[in-house]
């Protein structure tokens, strides 16, 4: 073990320099029970002191209990566990935005994981995936890499939006990110003074509520109906408006083309931002898909956002952002800056996989098990009349609110997500949201039978009494 000490010039007392130092690194925990020190004559060496001062410090300890030492084996930290010292509470605080910001509780894993955000990791070609990867390995690439991502990954990434979602960008108009959530952070380092009004969707997806608040931005919730986000709701204070138009989380509606056309009116009109999170869009289940936001602007006032968190792995923390020209060399900085850039071999896997048509055959396969998971879930809501299902034809959820008075209490072996946690003001919505990215097939049937059980009606009032 190699262990730092520090000897203050002047001081005299040297072997209890190195005694308090190792006894510090003791009873915090940095030296572990049986961990074993250095010989006393190479840390004497090391430290240039006498061997016999080491030696002194070492018996102390030894005496102490602290250390023992075994013949020809060398000296260790005593088996028996120490008391460790705590570590300062300190007077450092946070600034209040970090105070307030509490994220929902976490829904548990469960034999029935109807979480939502989970793509089924058996889908994923993995072996696939190990064998681009380890090539990329292999080529030992080191160094520094462009801020912006991997520049094949970022053609492939153009021309796979291009030809899947109509996303009009070129690879340099394309910034690789680790997930949407980063593609957020660097948005909003680059765009959001403090205490610049944010508009989000209400229900939303309340990690990018939180992100522009810690930003320091003032969040406003404007609420969406079975057209997407009501524009005419809209602060005109706001500047920087972030929706989900493809597959509205959490309630999985499409945004209208007139609702479209009417958000990219107001933005132009007042000179503001929309930031376009493609959700979970990949997977359709028959509708023809709506063109983007991105493709109908024609004012450069649309940030595009994607993630493969969904269509591969969230592991992977790979997503990336299209943005206007004008804001390119901000935005390159932003990533800069924040940890200058992703990691190199993964970014080149992917943009292989994507070039090869893995990518594309991945999401053909994986959208066929999705739709036949998506078709039960959604025959057995639509057919309990104490839910009312959102129509939705995309993704790896599916949204249903319950019918007035009802209620659903906690199932044992069941995971499910309620709709009030993504509501962040006003009245909440009672209703439920399942995924069914993270639950295989066979297990469904049960897993909704679970679900019809915990479903509550309000008892229904007594008859009067008769009148005698």
């Amino acid at each position: 073990m190699d262990v730092h000490i520090t000897l203050q010039e002047g001081r005299t007392n040297l072997a209890a320099q190195v005694y308090r130092q190792l006894l510090d690194a003791v009873l915090d925990g940095r030296l572990r029970s049986g961990e074993r020190l250095p010989p006393t004559r190479e840390l004497a060496r090391r430290l240039d002191i006498s061997r016999n001062t080491v030696a002194l410090a070492y018996d102390r300890l030894v005496a102490d209990g602290f250390l023992v030492g075994r013949a020809g084996a060398g000296t260790f930290v005593a088996a028996e566990p120490v008391r460790r010292r705590a570590a300062p509470t300190g007077v450092i605080r946070p600034r209040a935005v970090w105070r307030d910001l509490r994220p929902p509780e976490p829904v548990p894993p469960a034999p029935y994981d109807f979480r939502i955000g989970t793509p089924d990791a058996r889908l994923f070609p993995m072996q696939t995936w190990r064998r681009l990867l380890a090539r990329e390995l292999r080529a030992g690439a080191g160094g520094y890499a462009d801020p912006a991502g991997h520049e094949p990954l970022r053609e492939a990434i153009s021309r796979h939006i291009g030809l899947s979602r109509s996303v009009h960008a070129g690879p340099g108009d394309v910034l690789v990110t680790n997930g949407a959530q980063q593609a957020l952070d660097l948005v909003g380092r680059v765009l959001i003074e403090p205490g610049a009004c944010v508009a989000v969707e209400e229900p939303g997806y309340w990690p990018a509520r939180l992100l522009f608040r810690s930003l320091g931005a003032r969040v406003a919730t404007v609420p969406v109906d079975d057209e997407g986000i009501d524009v005419a709701a809209l602060p005109g204070a706001a500047r920087v408006v972030y929706v989900t138009p493809s597959h509205q989380f959490p309630l999985g509606t499409p945004m209208s083309p007139a609702r479209r056309a009417a958000l990219l009116a107001w933005a132009e009109r007042r000179r503001a931002v929309v930031i376009e999170d493609d959700y979970d869009s990949e997977f359709r289940f028959g509708e023809r898909p709506l063109e983007p936001l991105q493709s109908l602007d024609r004012a450069g006032r649309v940030i595009y956002v994607g993630s493969f968190s969904k269509t591969l792995l969230p592991m992977l923390r790979l997503g990336f952002l299209v943005a206007p020209a004008s804001l390119g060399p901000a935005l390159r900085e932003a990533r800069r800056l924040s940890d200058w850039h992703g990691e190199l071999p993964t970014q080149a896997a992917l943009a292989r996989f994507i070039d090869e048509g893995l990518l594309a055959r991945h999401i053909r396969k994986a959208t066929r098990e999705y739709a036949a998971r998506h078709t039960m879930i959604a025959g057995a809501l639509g057919a309990d009349d104490r839910l009312r299902l959102v129509p939705s034809s995309a993704g790896l959820h599916l949204c249903a609110r319950f019918a007035p008075g009802v209620s659903a209490e906690p199932a044992p072996g069941l995971a499910v997500e309620r709709l009030e946690t993504y509501c962040a003001e006003g009245a909440p919505q009672p209703g439920l949201v399942l995924g069914y990215g993270g639950i295989s097939r066979d297990l469904i049937p049960e897993g909704l039978r679970l679900l019809r059980r915990s479903l509550r009606v309000p008892a229904a009032p007594e008859p009067p009494a008769a009148v005698p």
